[in-house]
């Protein structure tokens, strides 16, 4: 996992890619184009666990190394999201709450909902866990929180 580049494959169980951009031994960026770029190699050991994971495996995750480049409250919220357990789905208001922030208030609501959206690393830091909007496509989201039940 230390070489730098981008990694992707289709896979054919979510009608898309999974493309992964690695820099320093750290998951940078992850999206879900339709195809592969042309320029990304297929072979990373993220995208074998990953296969594993959408046939069935548990997986959270939780031991990839991602790097945050956010700023510090929508880090502190990613950082929650990425404690949420493999198979729980949490609301935005407990994510605010596990965050440090107010949720009664409706800016930081509005910090937890940016910081989902604008999620660098979907899956990494799991958005399909909370209830509400994500970075993670929701067709996507959906077959995540179907395969962890």
């Amino acid at each position: 996992m230390d070489t730098p580049g981008l990694y992707a494959r289709r896979f054919p169980a979510l009608d898309r890619a999974v493309e992964l951009g690695v820099v320093g031994g750290k998951v940078v960026g992850v999206s879900f184009p339709d195809e592969p770029p042309a320029d990304a190699a297929a072979e990373h050991p993220l995208l074998d666990r990953f296969e594993a994971y959408l046939g069935g495996e548990a997986d959270d995750f939780a031991d990839v190394d991602v790097g945050l480049t956010v700023p510090a409250d929508q880090r502190r919220v990613l950082e929650a999201v990425r404690s949420i357990p493999y198979g729980r789905t949490l609301s935005i208001d407990r994510i605010a709450r596990m965050a440090g922030l107010d949720d009664d208030a409706e800016d930081d609501l509005a910090t937890v909902e940016r910081a989902l959206r604008e999620n660098p690393v979907p899956l990494f830091v799991p958005d399909h866990r909370v209830e509400g909007p994500g970075a993670t496509p929701d067709a996507v989201a959906r077959q995540f929180r179907r395969l962890e039940g």
